[in-house]
């Protein structure tokens, strides 16, 4: 279990990288994303498979799908044609692509070899869950949340065609 967390952690480390260093910001989410699930697979390896869980669907899902529709918003136009046109190539998909396959192969080893109960069986429930969100990580939760629409805000304002006179009144 040791190899796998050092190579999961690997994954983690190098998606992340690669998101800091891509120039394309749609490149750098597909790295995002990937950092994100490797990062899922440690909190699984380290006992915790609710927080895996919470991690692939908040952050791998719905904040990704927020950021997506914040690059939308900023890239319009005729360029963001040309530009979702050089998305569909399957060179882009290679570097996520491999490193999502090393991370599927940690999963399957852990399903399929590891005998006896997995790391972290204990049920929770969502009870559980609502009650420490909204008990003592309520403001924490607020302040995400308040966080959140401030970003799509900001990048509804920057990313909106000014129409005719509306220059003027700026």
């Amino acid at each position: 279990m040791e190899v796998l967390f050092y190579l999961a952690a690997l994954v983690a480390v190098v998606s992340t990288a690669l998101v800091v260093t891509r120039l394309d910001a749609v490149h750098a989410l597909l790295y995002l994303v990937v950092s994100l699930l490797a990062v899922a697979l440690l909190f699984f390896l380290l006992g915790a498979p609710f927080a895996a869980a919470l991690e692939v669907i908040i952050y791998a899902g719905a904040i990704m799908v927020l950021f997506v529709f914040v690059v939308m918003m900023l890239n319009l136009g005729r360029l963001t044609r040309e530009r979702e046109r050089s998305w569909l190539t399957p060179r882009i998909w290679v570097g996520p692509s491999i490193l999502c396959l090393i991370l599927l192969g940690e999963i399957a080893y852990i399903l399929m070899l590891h005998d006896g109960p997995l790391p972290g069986n204990e049920v929770i429930e969502p009870k559980d869950v609502g009650i420490a969100l909204f008990g003592p990580y309520l403001l924490a939760v607020e302040l995400g949340s308040l966080l959140l629409l401030a970003g799509l805000v900001a990048a509804f304002h920057l990313g909106r065609r000014l129409g005719v006179g509306e220059e003027a009144r700026r």
